[in-house]
């Protein structure tokens, strides 16, 4: 058994791979992961033998042993470590779909573990696009084991890489298939999966495949999403190659890791379909120009209707609609808004269709379009407005962002409204963060805005401010916001904290500095470090050979080797070292000592004994001005080599060496620190002050537009308290003078109905005549005539007979009024207790109260006499006839009679009232009684 051991062990890696023996196969595995990790490269032999024989993995990822396949898998995961771009290549479309049907659903942890791993390999090696084109047919396996675990695979994957570098488009159209499984765990796995892509895409991702889910999917899906909704944006876990070298890139270069996750947050993702583009040409109406000419509305919007059906297409293929788009822009000043707004469509169409395409028109339609905002109807101004934003979406920020800012400064207020919130719109939809300059006059634009009087346009102005300021950040916004005051600041920090914006302003990094490359590396070493020897010589000597002073031109060749004379040149620097102060009369000059902390200090020392020997004789005359150094400082401040005699500038030398400065420029350097201090914080405070005032300024300007405001408000009211108290006086007089006509209409109809009532009633005449109708007097007998007196007891108790004139009350006329004939109304008695009953008749006579007499034919005449006593008395007929005689009677009738006769005129009265009362009614207009 040891020797077959040996046996394989000896035998090639590509033998084993393929041997019948797992056991033998599964000892290959390990032995070729091992060879893999110790190779240093993809050039390897060991490496490069399975690069070229890339067939030989399919048999080890699909190996029947899931021992021999748990470590085939290792195996691949370390060669595709170490073969790099090349071994994916080659190999991925062999393994791929034999990984995900036997790798991933395998039972073993470690094995399935290893499979997503090699996945993941293959994505980060090149791309991930041949990865996803290998593993979406594995979603129509026909065992759903693979299909669940080909989904969590797909889960992992783009949870580690994220949707910004994965394209989720492929997997989100194969979604609604999956989700019509009859397996419940692979419509489990699909749910997992889609949770994971609503993290990264949130809702843009439901247009592509929610329709084709079941209402009941949907819920599921809805109540699984609100438990993300609230998480923080996903990032990316895992990177490619490519980004993990162009990270390595930014860092070397200064920028850092940061800014290189920020371009990668920033990244967009697209998740627009992919349509054929359409030539719509051959559909629009051939004669739409004339009719979009035509004088009738009716026929403008039916040209405008006809050419939005044919430009309804998701793309449109490139053409001349130049004259289609002037078109366009004729009918946005059209009279009819309905004209205005199908308009509007057509271009939203057009725009969207052409996408980038589309740019060249927008100098010609945008300026049309927003001149119409100034309509008030919400209809027409969102129509132009999704107009407006499709022109965006096809150029960019920078191409309109003068027309926009003219716009703001127009005089219409829903004009520059509405630009205003089509700023706004830009600014969250734009991916190129604006220049500051740009932001600059942006920002300019909307602090104005927030003067305005209306509160809406302010509201709109710190939107744009607090959209702007997410997009640039603290750093360059803080300049534009200090003049504010708290309150504004309050209110655009409001909008900043809600905006969600797509861009982020990331400052180009600074190239690096030049200056540790060039003459100023002498800079660094300050005064009691020690710097190499070598380093030192080789700084010192480029100033020398640059610029060398002319009084020692001749000794320039003398010194061409430091190494060998290392004392001529120190002995030499003192003569320039020591005459640079004495010429600026005060602070050394600003080159002078530059060369002089390069030395050591401790060099000189060790080097002393040589000068005596170096230095030729022209330079023997430098060390007399040495003592103006003071004893004890030797040769410690002298330059190694030649020093310059006229040194390049470099004013904060001084600050580098303060050692070698005087008391007297210490002093007269610090008094110059001192004011520059007191310059600074005089320069705050004047800044604080104007800050304040500024403040104070837009407060009184926001108070005095308030006052505006409400005194034009106060005004308003005033007046229309006036027209309505000027209406009130109308309605007043009005109604007075109706009341009048009213009064004077009842005055007339009370008149009116007095003479109906006096023309319907009987006169009292009837009561008479129905008295004396019954009693039978009166009436002329034989030429005779009849005469009627009233008798009646008077205070005294006598009687008397009192003659009535016929002119009275009495209707009755006589013919001879020398006869005394006379006439009366009945009427009861007064003054006395026999008042109540009246003299009557007897009861033939009808209760007549007066005395008749009658002319007999024969001359002669009779009379009746009637008196009323209070006794009761009733007056009886009697009859006198004869010739020349007179008879009289006097007759008392009973009490009885004289009651029922007048009872009956009560009676008769009291149906004249009611007969008055029913001609009233009949009128509709009430009368007051009157006594009769």
């Amino acid at each position: 058994m040891a020797d077959q051991e040996e046996d394989f062990s000896s035998l090639p890696l590509p033998d084993r791979f393929v041997h019948k023996n797992w056991k033998v196969r599964k000892e290959g595995y390990e032995a070729a992961a091992k060879e893999f990790s110790l190779a240093a490269s993809e050039s390897d032999p060991v490496v490069r033998q399975f690069i070229q024989d890339a067939s030989i993995w399919k048999g080890v990822v699909g190996d029947s042993n899931v021992a021999a396949q748990q470590e085939g898998l290792g195996a691949l995961c370390a060669f595709l470590d170490i073969a790099g771009t090349q071994g994916c290549t080659r190999t991925r479309n062999i393994t791929i779909a034999t990984i995900a049907e036997k790798g991933l659903p395998s039972t073993r942890p470690a094995a399935k573990q290893k499979a997503l791993e090699a996945l993941m390999l293959y994505i980060e090696l090149d791309k991930a696009e041949p990865v996803i084109e290998e593993l979406l047919p594995i979603l129509s396996h026909k065992q759903p084991k693979v299909i669940a675990a080909t989904l969590d695979a797909l889960t992992q994957i783009y949870h580690a890489f994220g949707c910004k570098t994965i394209e989720p488009k492929p997997v989100l159209k194969a979604l609604p298939k999956v989700y019509g499984h009859a397996d419940k765990n692979v419509r489990a796995k699909a749910q997992e999966l889609t949770v994971e892509f609503y993290r990264w895409l949130k809702d843009a991702m439901k247009p592509l495949f929610w329709n084709d889910l079941k209402p009941v999917q949907q819920q599921d899906l809805d109540k699984l999403f609100e438990k993300v909704k609230d998480e923080p944006p996903p990032k990316q876990e895992r990177l490619l190659r490519s980004q993990q070298a162009a990270r390595e890139t930014a860092a070397a270069a200064g920028g850092g890791e940061e800014e290189y996750g920020e371009e990668e947050e920033d990244a967009g993702i697209d998740l627009e379909p992919e349509h054929e583009a359409v030539d719509v040409f051959p559909l629009l109406p051939k004669d739409w120009s004339e009719r979009l000419a035509s004088s009738k509305w009716k026929d403008r919007k039916e040209a405008l209707d006809d050419v939005h059906k044919a430009l309804n297409h998701p793309k449109i293929a490139e053409g001349p609609f130049d004259e289609l788009v002037r078109g366009f822009a004729k009918s946005m000043k059209d009279a009819n808004i309905a004209v205005v707004t199908t308009a509007a469509n057509c271009t939203e169409l057009l725009a969207k269709g052409l996408r980038k395409g589309f740019a060249k028109y927008r100098s010609t339609i945008m300026n049309p379009m927003m001149e119409r905002l100034k309509e008030k109807k919400q209809s027409v101004s969102d129509a132009i407005g999704a107009a407006l934003d499709a022109v965006f979406a096809s150029t960019s920020l920078q191409e309109c962002q003068e027309e926009i800012l003219e716009f703001l400064k127009h005089k219409n207020p829903q004009v520059k409204l509405e630009s205003t919130r089509f700023l706004i719109r830009c600014l969250k939809t734009t991916r190129e963060a604006p220049s500051p300059p740009e932001v600059k006059t942006i920002s300019e634009a909307a602090t104005k805005l927030l003067t305005e009087s209306q509160e809406v346009q302010r509201s709109a102005g710190a939107e744009v401010l607090g959209t702007l300021w997410k997009i640039m950040g603290d750093r360059i916004m803080n300049a534009h916001l200090d003049g504010l005051d708290d309150i504004r600041k309050n209110k655009i920090k409001e909008y900043y904290d809600a905006a969600e914006v797509k861009a982020k302003y990331k400052p180009k990094a600074a190239a690096p500095p030049p200056k540790p490359a060039a003459a100023p590396a002498g800079k660094k070493p300050m005064p009691g470090r020690r710097p190499a020897p070598g380093g030192v010589k080789k700084a010192a000597a480029p100033p020398a050979a640059a610029a060398p002073p002319p009084q020692e031109e001749p000794a320039a060749p003398v010194a061409p080797k430091p190494t060998a004379r290392p004392g001529a040149s120190k002995l030499a620097a003192p003569k320039s070292g020591l005459a640079a102060p004495s010429r600026l009369g005060g602070l050394k000059k600003p080159g002078a000592g530059i060369p002089a902390p390069t030395g050591s200090p401790r060099r000189p020392a060790a080097a002393a004994p040589p000068p005596p020997v170096s230095p030729p004789p022209e330079e023997e005359p430098a060390p007399p001005p040495q003592p103006k150094f003071g004893p004890g400082r030797g040769l410690a401040g002298r330059p190694l080599g030649k020093p310059v005699a006229e040194p390049a500038p470099a004013p904060a030398a001084p600050v580098q060496n303060p050692s070698s400065l005087s008391l007297v420029e210490r002093a007269e350097l610090d008094e110059l620190r001192a004011e520059v201090e007191h310059l600074r914080r005089a320069n705050e405070e004047l800044r604080s002050e104007r800050t304040k005032l500024t403040s104070q300024i837009h407060e009184l300007q926001n108070q005095n537009a308030q006052l505006i405001e409400d005194h034009t408000r106060d005004v308003l009211s005033i007046k229309a308290k006036e027209t309505q108290l000027v209406r009130a006086r109308s309605d007043y007089e009005a109604a007075e003078q109706t009341v009048q006509n009213q009064r004077r209409e009842v005055e007339r109809l009370k008149r009116e109905l007095s003479r109906q009532v006096r023309a319907s009633s009987p006169p009292p005449r009837d009561l008479s005549e129905h008295l004396y109708g019954d009693a039978g007097y009166g009436a002329p007998v034989a030429g005779g005539y009849g005469r009627s007196v009233g008798v009646g007891r008077d205070r005294g108790g006598g009687y008397g007979a009192q003659p009535l004139s016929p002119g009275a009350d009495g209707k009755e006329n006589f013919d001879r009024p020398t006869s005394g004939s006379l006439s009366g109304k009945l009427s009861p008695l007064r003054g006395g207790p026999g008042s109540r009953q009246s003299s009557s008749m007897s009861s033939r006579g009808g209760g007549a109260g007066s005395p008749s007499e009658g002319l007999g034919a024969s001359g002669g005449y009779g009379s009746g006499i009637g008196i009323g006593s209070a006794g009761g008395f009733g007056g009886e007929r009697e009859r006198f006839g004869g010739s020349g005689g007179s008879s009289a009677g006097l007759g008392y009738g009973q009490a009885s009679a004289g009651a029922e006769s007048w009872k009956r005129a009560a009676e008769v009265t009291q149906n004249l009232k009611q007969r008055i009362e029913m001609m009233k009614a009949k009128q509709g207009i009430g009368r007051p009684q009157h006594q009769n």
